[in-house]
């Protein structure tokens, strides 16, 4: 991998409670790779699979399917996962040299991952493993993650939200610049397959104790940047927009329930025949 992150093994054990993992998008990576090659569901690949949230979902589509990722600890929280599967394994490798003989793998995800990937190493490397016919999906979602509760108004929460991404952006990694999106539609753009589709604006609602909302604010690389810098302030940070959205909810509880809207965005792209 390009950049290396989340490799602590607190950080990786956070990773494994608090990340939300994209079911819906399931269903559509498997509409696309059914619709395409119906009878290639032998092996899939889930690149920078971390705790295996995400790994874990393809089980049922597939007689095989593994999750690789550089971290030994994330690793270590993806075998602990009691929802493992059978027919799941995992195996530690960087992305850009998977542990596949080319043409073994029927479809090959990263899920909330590319964005820290050698990119154009990847897509050659993806290219390589790749069946005729298999099916490549990159999704991930955007920080500015947008909050529901009752009927408290939602520009309020998201005002108090907005203030704590912008405090923590400074504190993105430069190798994911801005913007992620622009990473992923750069991906789209230099892949060579005439069957690709660009996706975004999918909306995925779950419903989180507000103290859960921001255990999983708390894995992002920017704020672990700032608990690594300073972590009175990443603490005082945290704390006191926790405060500021109970006030606005008007609840006493950090483990009131709220719906947590993620923005997820992806792509796909089938090998040439």
């Amino acid at each position: 991998m390009a950049v290396r992150l989340f490799e602590g093994r607190d950080h990786a054990a956070a990773y494994l409670q608090y990340r939300v993992a994209p079911e819906e998008l399931i269903d559509r990576i498997m509409s696309y790779v059914e619709k395409q090659t119906p009878n290639q569901v032998g092996l899939a690949v889930d690149v920078g699979c971390g705790s295996g949230q995400g790994t874990v979902l393809l089980a049922p589509y597939f007689t095989k399917v593994v999750g690789t990722d550089v971290s030994p600890a994330q690793l270590e929280m993806a075998l602990t996962n009691n929802k493992n599967p059978p027919n799941v394994s995992y195996r530690e490798s960087p992305a850009e040299k998977l542990p596949f003989a080319s043409g073994e793998v029927d479809l090959l995800t990263a899920m909330t991952a590319a964005h820290w990937f050698d990119h154009k190493k990847f897509l050659l490397e993806a290219d390589r493993v790749l069946r005729p016919g298999g099916c490549l999906a990159l999704l991930s979602y955007t920080m500015a993650m947008e909050l529901e509760y009752g009927d408290v108004s939602r520009a309020t929460l998201n005002g108090i939200c907005d203030e704590f991404y912008a405090a923590l952006h400074p504190f993105r990694d430069p190798y994911i610049g801005t913007n992620s999106v622009t990473i992923y539609s750069d991906m789209f753009d230099s892949c060579s397959y005439a069957d690709k589709e660009w996706n975004e604006g999918l909306k995925v609602k779950r419903l989180l104790p507000l103290n859960g909302y921001f255990g999983m604010m708390e894995t992002f690389s920017s704020y672990q940047k700032l608990l690594q810098k300073d972590p009175a302030e990443a603490e005082r940070l945290s704390s006191d927009t926790r405060n500021k959205l109970m006030c606005a909810m008007k609840v006493s509880s950090p483990d009131t329930e709220v719906t947590v809207v993620v923005n997820y965005f992806y792509w796909l792209a089938r090998k040439p025949l």
